[in-house]
């Protein structure tokens, strides 16, 4: 039996990046560049997505965020991040599913995306969260809060990053 001891001050880590991409109206369709980009770090793990992550890594079962469930979820709240906060907090929430392709994985990054055409998402981008469920009626694993601005048109992308080290 291989009993690991691990020394005090070490600990391991997960950086997390957010990226919203904004297109203005028929340029991300075209293969244009955005006409802004904003990088984000850090948000709260909340407990019910910590939760879920340990019954994975243990084969406890649970709903992963695989292309099929994950969905990156916008709202206008700007309310605090919470630990046992189960949702977006805003009255404006929209859920979008992954982008082809996504989530990924680089070596220790796993990388989700969405892309929120024109007519959707057309609300204050106060809070984002990934989600395992159509909408915040699954298992939320983070909740950022931030000024992201507010999408009346045009195409805007969410990317949410995690690196464990």
């Amino acid at each position: 039996m291989n009993n690991t001891i691990i020394k005090a001050g070490e600990s391991g880590r997960i950086h997390r990046k957010w990226t919203v991409q904004k297109f203005a109206p028929g340029v991300y369709e075209a293969g244009g560049k955005p006409y802004e980009v904003i990088e984000e770090e850090g948000n709260l793990l909340l407990n019910e997505g910590i939760q879920l992550l340990e019954d994975l890594l243990i084969g406890a079962g649970g709903t992963a965020y695989n292309n099929a469930n994950a969905r990156l979820g916008v709202g206008d709240s700007s309310a605090a991040e919470v630990a046992t906060q189960t949702d977006l907090q805003g009255t404006s929430k929209t859920y979008k599913a992954m982008d082809t392709g996504y989530p990924s994985r680089a070596a220790q990054t796993i990388t989700w995306q969405s892309v929120f055409a024109d007519a959707e998402a057309n609300h204050a981008w106060a809070e984002v969260t990934l989600s395992n469920a159509a909408d915040g009626s699954g298992v939320n694993l983070n909740r950022k809060v931030q000024d992201l601005g507010t999408k009346a048109t045009g195409t805007w992308t969410l990317q949410l990053a995690l690196t464990f080290s």
